[in-house]
């Protein structure tokens, strides 16, 4: 973990660990100052562990949480405080850094100048030109926000497969676009990839790559979180209360891993054999515990819906059981598969060939039964049954080695903005992909409102289509590429073989090549050699990079744009809604 020093007697970083907090008491940290609130992230060690462990480091710990994108004058008069009443040097940390670096910025407004203070920041690490007009008035009034401090002609927050591919395919129609990439992990991961890091086939680090090496060339990179949205003013509002104006937005930011949403979930995850293929550091766990279970009782769960690969829980699952039937071991293993829906699998064309495996491996269906609660000192798991009348009873279950798929969330940022639906998801168009309300907003991904499959392999066929429409957009046409809702979850059911599930809205089958070359409904050895040697290099070799082979966009014949449409486009003013 890096620490930036800003001050003599202050440093910042990014989010934290238990295990960092050591660390900075040995490089002579005295005290921690946490700007981060609760539940930002699913990967976030809450901020008690965080006291916690300064204490047993004796280090003095204050938390301070400060909302992304809303540092205001009673923030900063809380942190000038805090800085004058514990033991310097202090370690200040949010998601970023930036926050608390903002934080820093504004303390010493009126004591140090603007270009001194930006100076500082920037060779810390942190850009806060945006901020300029506030540091120079000092006087602003608390939640006031600083006026916009750049503009592109194509934004899009996030950096992950969306992003980054939509941003290489609009660079492909169309060289030199001004597009930026508001992300502020120094990570990329290939997530598909760890399902096969549980299963013992790849390594962790193969589904790795920095976000430098894959963000697209002559696009802008903006290392921060996205904090809010301002679509009347057509402006993107970032953690340090920056904003960002834009022609044309893309929104691709994901979802939220609520482990939080399972009682005791966090707390035992990564030890007393709870473990979930959904993290990267995780999934390694994963494939330790299946190699040392010999007996007992293993458990595999799937949360209501929507949720990252519905396939993902079972593919675990079916990898786990193929190790231990090769071990010898399977007999000696109850196996169980608790599910919050009434199915195997959503699309019934591929659910005989699933049950052949099912009855293999002798798993144990347990449909309608949510996990709600785990006890990992006990080894104890707790589910909420739904019987035919819809009425709940509590189902105590023990295991040995539990894999847990946690229930799935829009982004708080995103749910509480003018961008969202009802249930929070990012409101489109299930064809074109634009705003159901703005016209120049477009969105895709898991964060999206689209009844599709959560895949990667749907980000795939969504990009282009967002790439074509937002040019159309941007030279005063209607949208006119359509997505079909294409999916694909390649279902490991054992090492070697893979039923191929291809299919698009309403379940309809959706293969991409003839059924005589591969029967997705099936189990094949292509199938898996696919998912094993093809797919990563098609993942970054070829979708973030904008080549679209067997991925191009169905166009529509071309419509006369809307006078809203038109209006979408007009930078120096609130933009139209779309009707």
């Amino acid at each position: 973990m890096k620490f930036s020093r800003i001050a003599p007697d202050l440093s910042v970083s990014a989010q934290l660990s238990p295990q960092d907090i050591g660390l900075a008491a040995a490089q002579g940290f005295r005290s921690i100052i946490i700007n981060r609130p609760d539940g930002e992230a699913s990967d976030q060690t809450g901020y008690q562990a965080m006291v916690e462990a300064a204490t047993r480091s004796g280090l003095e710990a204050r938390y301070l949480p400060v909302v992304s994108g809303r540092v205001t004058d009673a923030d900063v008069a809380e942190f000038r405080k805090a800085m004058s009443e514990l033991p310097a040097p202090a370690l200040a940390y949010c998601r970023t850094g930036t926050r608390s670096t903002t934080l820093w910025a504004l303390s010493q407004a009126g004591h140090l100048s603007t270009d001194a203070i930006l100076s500082t920041a920037k060779e810390a690490g942190y850009d806060l030109s945006g901020m300029r007009s506030r540091l120079d008035a000092r006087e602003a009034k608390s939640g006031d926000l600083p006026s916009s401090a750049a503009s592109h002609e194509i934004l899009i927050v996030g950096g992950g497969a969306g992003g980054l591919a939509t941003a290489s395919s609009i660079l492909k129609r169309q060289p030199g676009s001004d597009i930026a990439v508001i992300e502020p992990r120094t990570e990329h991961y290939y997530q598909p990839g760890w399902t096969l890091v549980g299963g013992g086939v790849f390594k962790r680090e193969q589904t790795e790559r920095q976000m430098a090496n894959v963000m697209p060339k002559g696009v802008q990179w903006i290392r921060s979180a996205c904090a809010g949205f301002d679509p009347e003013h057509n402006q993107v509002i970032l953690e340090d209360g920056t904003r960002i104006s834009y022609k044309v937005l893309i929104v691709s930011p994901g979802l939220k891993l609520d482990w939080d949403g399972v009682e005791g979930l966090r707390e035992t995850l990564g030890k007393n054999g709870v473990t979930s293929n959904y993290l990267f550091d995780m999934a390694p766990y994963t494939w330790e515990l299946v190699q040392s279970l010999k007996r007992g009782r293993a458990l595999f769960t799937q949360p209501p819906m929507p949720i990252k690969c519905a396939g993902a829980p079972q593919k675990a699952m079916y990898l786990a059981c193929d190790a231990w039937l090769r071990r010898g071991f399977l007999n000696n293993i109850d196996v169980e598969f608790h599910n919050a829906g009434g199915a195997l699998f959503g699309v019934a064309d591929y659910v005989p060939a699933l049950m052949k495996y099912v009855d293999k491996y002798g798993i144990d269906l347990c449909f309608n039964e949510t996990l709600v609660a785990v006890d990992g000192s006990s080894k104890t798991a707790f589910f909420d049954v739904k019987d035919s009348d819809g009425n709940l009873s509590r189902k105590t279950v023990e295991f040995d080695m539990m894999h847990v798929c946690p229930p799935q969330l829009p982004l708080d940022f995103v749910k509480n903005s003018p961008l969202a639906n009802e249930a929070g998801w990012t409101d489109v168009s299930g064809e074109t992909l634009q705003h159901t309300r703005y016209g120049n907003v477009f969105g895709l991904g898991d964060g999206g409102s689209t009844p599709n499959a959560k895949t990667a392999a749907a980000v795939r066929k969504q990009a282009p289509v967002v790439a074509h429409n937002v040019l159309q957009i941007l030279k005063g046409n209607a949208p006119n590429a359509v997505y079909n809702g294409y999916g694909s979850c390649p279902l490991t059911v054992e090492r070697g073989k893979i039923v191929l599930a291809e299919f698009a809205y309403g379940g309809t089958l959706d293969p991409s090549v003839p059924g005589w070359v591969l029967d997705g409904t099936k189990p094949t050895r292509a199938a898996w050699f696919l998912k094993e040697k093809m797919l990563p290099t098609i993942y970054f070799d070829q979708m973030l990079k904008g080549i679209e082979y067997l991925a191009g966009p169905k166009i529509l014949p071309h419509q006369p744009a809307s006078h809203e449409a038109q209006d979408a486009c007009d930078f120096s003013g609130p933009n139209d809604k779309a009707a």
